[in-house]
């Protein structure tokens, strides 16, 4: 695991709909443009975090 993870949250009608974590950057990003093509009425964001900030 590394100590820097992905969080990609998908925003409908201005609530969170669903969030996913990533290893890496890339693969966050990969599953943002399939998302946007088959839901395109949903905003998504990417940040990085620590891991500790979800597991101890």
């Amino acid at each position: 695991m590394t100590e820097t993870m992905w969080k990609c949250d998908q925003v409908r009608a201005g609530q969170l709909y669903n969030r996913m974590m990533f290893d890496t950057r890339a693969e966050a990003v990969e599953f943002m443009q399939r998302m946007q093509q088959m839901e395109p009425d949903q905003m998504f964001s990417i940040e990085a975090i620590e891991a500790k900030q979800i597991w101890n």
